[in-house]
This record gives structure tokens, C-alpha cells and sequence, in this order.
């Protein structure tokens, strides 16, 4: 026994961080090869990979050196290039992979009884294990070739995740949005690794090359501005800003647990890390930086203004996603100047709240549709505090974290965020930039109250109010076409989700689907306390917990931390105190509008009628992609297929014919068979020869 501990002792975390990713690959095969035989029991190995993988990650994350050398496990040769497979551990890796492979595997339990029954179980396992993997690998990479290959392993797990009952046309249909979209934004990050390499001194693209102050100060002028702004655009597909926000809330049309995933620890999150390990390259770029902030903003109230409407439950929480996402983005474009490192901390500390958060929202939308059949749109059930007591709670704290009320961790990371864009007025204000994002500050406020109101009004109209269970003949109820569902338990009107069966509708979700609701309970709850980046509540901290804002700290020991702009940002009450208002004032409305029968919604929905259906359908730009791109595209097709058919074609056919149409209109009459017609024909042929020899 003293020999195993001693072995543990001089076990290198940092050294065997390629197991993180490895750990999730190895139980995904298992699943996937032993299918038949483990069927009911797929999730074992998956599960299992993902909690060991935390363990190793939470090793990493406090081992005494997290900024030790990379480890290199091996070289991928393409041709004459040859590219390090190398894995970069420092506190902005070890961080993410923390948070991941934590959430990851609170979903993962969570699937276990959510996916039970489902004929695709081995199936599912297998994917969600893959999709880890892709994300872990993609954080430990240590070059941005090699980022590029798990970016893509990404998008292929999320297009099989949503389209996961790929039988169903809108399942399939939304996993081929994502895919395609998606596409649009790996073309910048290709275009963005060429030019890279072909700037770089030794066509080395890693970070250890690219992100230090000697290759950064010698970069043309031109590289400085554009490669940020492919990135950039890399990111907004990634991480669904406008305008390649429109893939993420179809993506609804997967199972719960992987919309979890998604929205919170795996893809969303890939391009907010890109651009914030990017970040001493996308300072050189003042401009871009303010285009990463305007964007955030604008992502941020538009998607906050749709999800005041909609009554499906889950695709609040996707806008719900959408919107935060923007205030990241927010973040990391207030990085200007000396508000750099205040800015990336505030941006990640908030990625790092929200995947707790969002992620227990999400399952609890899961576990109410788990107790409702299936039915996930809110006008058909209401009233289930008391049937679902355990998921009434969890959902109220990841609510009111996501509102930004104190203490829980959403206010602690959104405050963070305000203030990094009400500092950054003052230090861009020498550059022109100053009003724009005092500016940004203020709609950020004014999207803090709508993220209380519709968070509020989906809490409430799901819980509170008289007792209501889905009905067949309910007049709301949305109507599916015949054999548009999922096997044979879709329920009548069963909106945009999965559809297999369930034998305890009405009732609390078993303990395996709870467990994880009240772990992320409790982080959603203590994570600001304890991991805030500001010292203005370290008192409290230190005293129950041992720990002085620790995630700012843990940041610094990030490569290329250095070269970020660092100055004194103290706590500004102002800020706090309005966004608390803010957030209470939207919590307040909705419980006037929604906690009890009330005619105001439908008096404001008839009053204000042209912006109540722009809200609900979106502002059309669904619409407004389908005619721009996909019917233009479409004619663009049809245009083709006419040139090609009658012009191309009939061309081509009209060469191959004219040898043949010469010989046979032309000469064949000669071929007569006729030797006196020959003799006469060469006679003649001779004297014309003379003729001309004589002339010339």
C-alpha cells in the first residue's frame, strides 16, 4: 500500500494531461465496439472516462507548476510539413478543462436516466464521449494547426448530436444548418493558419511562436489587423454571434443533455477560448476589438429581445445562451489599453459561471419535460413547484444566477464584465473609441433587466400559477405531421424534442437525473464567492474557504499574460447597484405578469402587436437567410444547371457531332462507289495541281 502512494506521489499530472482527452476517446470506443453486449450499461464506460478525466484535470489544475513545458506526444507529417502534436498546460488550459470535463460528466449521469429506453443508447454514449474528447483536445493544444483539427471534431460531433434521430426531418434539418454555418466560420480560421504560416518566423505555428513579443511587434501591418479578423470570424460562428448565430437555436432539435453540453462547456465556448488565448494578437488590433464589442452587444439585445417571447422552454434558454455569449464577447472587446487582463478575466470568469448556470437549466428544462412527456412548450403546463420540488429549486438558482442577483455567480462574473466595458470607455477615450463602449455599457445594462424578465417569466409560467398538465385537445397545443416523431411514444403535439416514452409522467425525475441539478445548484450558488476575480468580498472568502479570488490568480500563470495591459480597476457600486436594480425590476415585472392570471401580457402583446410578432418570429431573419442565401443560392443552381444543360452541354455534344456531320453531309456523297467517278475526281484533282504549279 505505501508503494502505490508513493507511486501517486510522483505522478505528473502535468506531464499525463494527454490522458484527459484519451479517457473520454477510450470509453466512446468501448461503447461503440461492445455495444451489443453492453446495451442498457453503454454509459459505464463513457461515464467513467469523463470523471477521470475531471480527476486528472483537477490534478493539472493544482499541480505547483500548471505553466510547465508542454508535453509532446508525437508528429503528424503532411507532406514536407511536419506539425507537433503538443499539448500546452498553463491556467487558462487547465481551467477550461476543469470546467468541461466537471459539466461534461454532470450531463453525462444526467443522459444515463433522461436517454434510458432509447434504442440508440450505445449510440448516444459514444457520441457524447467523442464530442469531449474533441473539446479537451481542442483546450490542451498548443498550436493553432492542431486547434484547427479538434475546432472540426467539434462541429462533426455537434452535427451527429443534434441530428442524433436524424429520422426526424427537423432533427435533421437543424444538424445541417449547424454543420453548414459553422463551415462559413472554419473558412476564416483556415484562411487565418495560412496566413499565419506564412508570416511567422519558421512557419511555426505555436503559441509559444506566435504569442510572444518579439513575432508579434514583427508582424506586417496588414497581418495585425486581418488575422485578428479572421479569427474573430472564426469565432462568431463557433460561439453563435451575429450574423452566424441562427444554427444555435435549432439546435434544440437534439436530446437536452447534449443542448446542455453545447450551450454550456463544449462548442459555444470553443470560440470565446480562441479569441481569448489569441488575445495579446487581437490586441494588436484596437479596431477589431471594438468590432468583437459592438458585435457582443448588438448578439447580446438581439437575442435577449426573442427570447422575451417564446414559449418553448428550451429555446428560451438557447437565446438565453446567445445573449450571454454576447456579453463574453463584450469582454474580451473591452480589452483595450490597460483594461486588457481585466477584460479577459471578466469574459472567462463569466464562460466559467455560465457553464454552471446554464448547464443546470438546461437539465432542469430536461427533467420537466422528462415529468411532462415529452412537452416542452410552457403554455401547456404550469404550476409544478410542487410536483417537481427538486427541480422548482434548482431551476429558481440557476434563474436567479442567470438574472445576475447577488450572491449568486452570475452577478459576480456580469458585474465583472460591466465593469471591464465602463473602463474601457475611459481608456479608448484617447483613441476615439470612448463613447462606443460607454455606449455598450448602457445597453448591457438594459439587457440585463430583459435577461431577469424572460428568465423570470419562463420560471414562472412553468412553476407557479394553477397546476396544468399537458392535454391532447389543449387549443395551444402545436400539431405534428404524422410520423414526424421520434419511434412510437411521440405524444399528440409534441413540440421540437425527443419523444421517447416515459412511465412516470407528473412525477419527480429519478435521483440520477437530480443528483447533477443539485451539484450545479451549488455552484451556480458559491462559484462567485469563492472564485471571484475581485477581492471585494476575499474576507469572506478566505475565512470560510482559504482562498483569495483564486481565478485571477490562477489566469496570470496564462502564456502571453504578460503582454496584456494591466492597470487598477477597483469595485464601482454604481454599476453593481444599477444592475442589481435592473435585475430585480425584471424579476419583479414577471412575477406581475406571470405568477398569477393576469391580462397585461395579452393587453401589451395586442398593444404593441408589430413588435410582439417581430419577437416571436424571430425578426424573421430566418426568413431573411432563407431568401438571401438559401433561395439565391438556390437560383444561383437552377441558373447553373441551365447553362450547364444548354449551353455547356450542347456545346460540347456540337464538337464530338461536327466530324461526323462534315463527313457525312460533306463527303460521303463522293464515296459513291463508282471507279469512273474516281478516275475522273483524281484527273481532275492532277489538273487543278498543274494549274497551280504552273500559276505560282
Amino acid at each position: 500500500m505505501s508503494d502505490f502512494f508513493v507511486r501517486v506521489s510522483h505522478f505528473s499530472f502535468v506531464q499525463n494531461v494527454w490522458m484527459i482527452p484519451c479517457l473520454p476517446l477510450l470509453g466512446a470506443l468501448i461503447a461503440a465496439l461492445g455495444a451489443r453486449r453492453l446495451r442498457s450499461s453503454s454509459h459505464v464506460p463513457v461515464v467513467a472516462g469523463i470523471v477521470l478525466a475531471f480527476l486528472v484535470s483537477c490534478g493539472a489544475l493544482f499541480s505547483t507548476n500548471p505553466t510547465e513545458a508542454p508535453r509532446v506526444a508525437g508528429w503528424l507529417s503532411i507532406s514536407n510539413l511536419e506539425v507537433p502534436i503538443e499539448f500546452r498546460v498553463d491556467g487558462l488550459t487547465t481551467m477550461m478543462l476543469s470546467m468541461v470535463t466537471f459539466v461534461s460528466s454532470l450531463v453525462a449521469i444526467f443522459a444515463v436516466g433522461y436517454m434510458a429506453g432509447d434504442p440508440g443508447y450505445p449510440r448516444f454514449f459514444a457520441l457524447i464521449g467523442l464530442f469531449v474528447f474533441s473539446m479537451t483536445g481542442l483546450v490542451l493544444s498548443n498550436n493553432y494547426l492542431l486547434t484547427y483539427v479538434f475546432w472540426e471534431g467539434v462541429g462533426v460531433c455537434s452535427y451527429l448530436l443534434i441530428g442524433y434521430w436524424h429520422t426526424r426531418p427537423a432533427a435533421a434539418t437543424a444538424a445541417l444548418k449547424a454543420f453548414l454555418v459553422n463551415r462559413i466560420g472554419d473558412f476564416g480560421f483556415a484562411l487565418a493558419i495560412f496566413w499565419l504560416w506564412a508570416v511567422v518566423p519558421g512557419h511555426d505555428l505555436s503559441y509559444g511562436n506566435i504569442l510572444n513579443g518579439s513575432t508579434l511587434a514583427a508582424l506586417p501591418e496588414a497581418a495585425k489587423l486581418g488575422i485578428p479578423l479572421l479569427l474573430f470570424w472564426a469565432a462568431t460562428a463557433k460561439s453563435a454571434q451575429i450574423p452566424l448565430y441562427v444554427w444555435l437555436p435549432d439546435a434544440m432539435e437534439g436530446p437536452t443533455p447534449v443542448s446542455a453540453l453545447i450551450h454550456a462547456a463544449t462548442m459555444v465556448t470553443a470560440g470565446v477560448y480562441l479569441i481569448a488565448r489569441s488575445m495579446p494578437l487581437i490586441a494588436l488590433a484596437p479596431g477589431v476589438q471594438v468590432l468583437i464589442a459592438v458585435t457582443g452587444c448588438a448578439t447580446a439585445l438581439l437575442s435577449a429581445s426573442i427570447a422575451l417571447t417564446q414559449n418553448d422552454l428550451k429555446r428560451v434558454m438557447a437565446y438565453s445562451t446567445v445573449s450571454q455569449l454576447g456579453y463574453m464577447f463584450m469582454g474580451l472587446g473591452a480589452g483595450v489599453s490597460d483594461v486588457a487582463q481585466l477584460a479577459v478575466v471578466a469574459a472567462m470568469f463569466h464562460l466559467f459561471t455560465h457553464a454552471f448556470f446554464k448547464a443546470l437549466l438546461f437539465l432542469a428544462s430536461g427533467s420537466v419535460m422528462h415529468a411532462m412527456g415529452d412537452v416542452i412548450d410552457m403554455r401547456r403546463f404550469g404550476g409544478l413547484r410542487r410536483r417537481l420540488p427538486i427541480t422548482h429549486l434548482t431551476f429558481a438558482v440557476g434563474g436567479l444566477a442567470l438574472a445576475g442577483i447577488f450572491p449568486f455567480a452570475g452577478f459576480f462574473s456580469k458585474d465583472e464584465i460591466l465593469l471591464a466595458l465602463k473602463s474601457a470607455s475611459h481608456s479608448a477615450a484617447g483613441q476615439g473609441w470612448g463613447w462606443v463602449y460607454l455606449l455598450i455599457y448602457w445597453v448591457a445594462l438594459v439587457t440585463v433587466l430583459m435577461t431577469a424578465f424572460y428568465t423570470a417569466r419562463a420560471y414562472f409560467m412553468t412553476f407557479w400559477g394553477p397546476e396544468k398538465l399537458p392535454s391532447p385537445d389543449d387549443p395551444e397545443a402545436p400539431r405534428t405531421e404524422p410520423g414526424s416523431g421520434h419511434g412510437d411514444h411521440e405524444p399528440h403535439g409534441a413540440s421540437q424534442d425527443e419523444t421517447h416514452g416515459h412511465d412516470h409522467v407528473g412525477e419527480e425525475s429519478p435521483l440520477v437525473m437530480t443528483l447533477p441539478l443539485v451539484i450545479l445548484a451549488v455552484c451556480a450558488l458559491l462559484a462567485g464567492i469563492v472564485f471571484g476575480p475581485t477581492p471585494r468580498f476575499e474576507v469572506l472568502a478566505r475565512s470560510i474557504f482559504g482562498l483569495t479570488h483564486p481565478f485571477e490568480h490562477h489566469l496570470q500563470k496564462t502564456f502571453g499574460w504578460e503582454l496584456l495591459g494591466h492597470g487598477e480597476h477597483g469595485f464601482d457600486l454604481a454599476t453593481a447597484g444599477i444592475s442589481t436594480v435592473g435585475g430585480l425590476l425584471g424579476i419583479g415585472l414577471a412575477c406581475w405578469f406571470y405568477a398569477t392570471e393576469s391580462s397585461i401580457p395579452g393587453w401589451l402583446a395586442t398593444r404593441f402587436r408589430s413588435l410582439y410578432e417581430a419577437s416571436f418570429n424571430k425578426f424573421y431573419v430566418d426568413e431573411v437567410y432563407d431568401w438571401v442565401v438559401v433561395k439565391a443560392t438556390w437560383a444561383l443552381a437552377r441558373i447553373c444547371e441551365f447553362l450547364d444543360i444548354y449551353l455547356v452541354d450542347q456545346l460540347v455534344i456540337g464538337i464530338a457531332k461536327l466530324p461526323r456531320k462534315l463527313a457525312k453531309d460533306l463527303l460521303a456523297g463522293y464515296q459513291n462507289g463508282l471507279i469512273q467517278f474516281y478516275a475522273a475526281v483524281s484527273a481532275l484533282g492532277v489538273a487543278v495541281l498543274l494549274f497551280i504549279l504552273l500559276l505560282f
